[in-house]
């Protein structure tokens, strides 16, 4: 099925009652059907609300610049103006602060300002910042060994990795974060977190987990040694909550509630995805409104704002360079569960799959959220133009 950009015609799923298109259960993440997902998670997965409290809402100041006609340039490389790229890439919400103040902003495919919208992998940087907060506070040493917190884990792939290792993705486990294998340990996270079905095609013999520490006590294979090398996967995220769990004696959506969204003055209560043991699912399972999501971004850039200690952030921008992190970031690093996008603007990312990211710049006192629906789980061409209208954007507003 083809999917469809915001100025194209576009089907009327989960439309009318009943409605006549109603996402496949193995592929609502896949276009087109997740540009209707994406928005909606908690009308087809179990979620936790991450409460926003009884306090007042940030005010965000508004000054605005109409960007729409900003040259930029497509995924091809040819001219284009802004909102021609929002349109081609498949966004939803697209959001720029500039020195803490709203300059531009744009709502598409239906999304308005109360709309939660999937995170994918940038609640790993939403999960981190809150381990940020208990690290400053003496709870976690992120020297320790993971065994410290976790002992089950001795008998795992994560045995003789330190807390920092999981955090920085250094470890040695072996695990495939080959998304369109569906069999693959990403894929499995599929199943273990609740998103997906077993397939029904599944070999009767497999054993597929349950929830998602049944899949990480499976991960039993260690296949270099720890610290050796970077590689992006998305189980360690989930390490880092059950430790982070642990040792509060706190479910993750009441700890992002009390030690972060409930500080942050948000418009809305968010919410996570949860599997079948009550587990929210902190890789990929946070939900958000935009401006809640440039509201984090804008406390990172404060250096935390007096809620995640300074120095854990300056720590985060201080990734080890080195090539290949990824296709899409030549000069990139990855640290604290921050992507950094070069060694000289030190800027901190906040990204997933499908197109999401949060882009914070000291240089330029500027955030940028853009929330999207990609037809497919990565595309570099989208990415290297976006990033590229990012920084034609603080040019455009210096």
């Amino acid at each position: 099925m083809t999917s469809y950009r915001n100025s194209d015609p576009r089907p009327p799923i989960m439309q009318g009652s009943p409605p006549q298109m109603v996402p496949p259960k193995l592929d609502w993440d896949r276009g087109p059907w997740n540009r209707w997902a994406f928005q909606h998670i908690r009308e087809f997965l179990p979620t936790a609300e991450v409460w926003r409290g009884h306090g007042h809402r940030r005010r965000l100041e508004l000054a605005e610049v109409d960007l729409d006609a900003l040259p930029v340039e497509d995924s091809s490389g040819a001219a284009t103006t802004l909102a021609g790229l929002l349109d081609e890439t498949y966004t939803d919400g697209f959001l720029v602060l500039k020195d803490g103040k709203v300059a531009y902003e744009r709502y598409f495919n239906g999304m308005d300002e109360r709309t939660l919208h999937l995170s994918q992998s940038m609640a790993k940087s939403v999960t981190a910042s809150v381990f940020g907060i208990l690290a400053g506070r003496g709870l976690i040493d992120p020297a320790a060994p993971v065994t410290t917190y976790l002992p089950e884990l001795g008998a795992t792939g994560w045995a003789g990795a330190s807390v920092q290792h999981v955090l920085d993705m250094t470890t040695g486990v072996r695990f495939s974060e080959e998304y369109t294998d569906p069999y693959s340990d990403i894929g499995q996270v599929d199943v273990a977190g609740g998103w997906k079905p077993v397939p029904p095609d599944s070999d009767p013999v497999f054993q597929w987990p349950s929830h998602m520490f049944e899949l990480i006590l499976g991960l039993k294979e260690q296949i270099r040694p720890h610290g050796a090398a970077f590689e992006y996967r998305s189980i360690e995220t989930d390490v880092l909550a059950f430790i982070m769990e642990r040792v509060t004696g706190k479910r993750l959506p009441q700890l992002v509630s009390e030690e972060l969204w409930q500080k942050l003055g948000t418009d809305e209560s968010a919410c996570f995805t949860v599997d079948s043991a009550g587990y929210a699912v902190a890789d990929g399972g946070f939900n958000a409104t935009l401006r809640d999501y440039g509201r984090f971004g804008q406390l990172i850039l404060d250096n935390g704002g007096g809620v995640v200690p300074a120095d854990w952030i300056e720590t985060t921008r201080n990734g080890r360079h080195g090539p290949d992190f990824n296709p899409s970031l030549p000069e990139g690093s990855y640290r604290n569960q921050f992507w950094i996008e070069d060694p000289r603007s030190r800027a901190l990312m906040c990204r997933g799959v499908f197109g999401q990211m949060i882009h914070i710049d000291w240089d330029t006192r500027m955030v940028v959220v853009k929330l999207s629906t990609y037809p497919d789980f990565s595309n570099i061409a989208y990415s290297v133009a976006t990033l590229k209208a990012v920084h034609a954007i603080a040019a455009a507003l210096a």
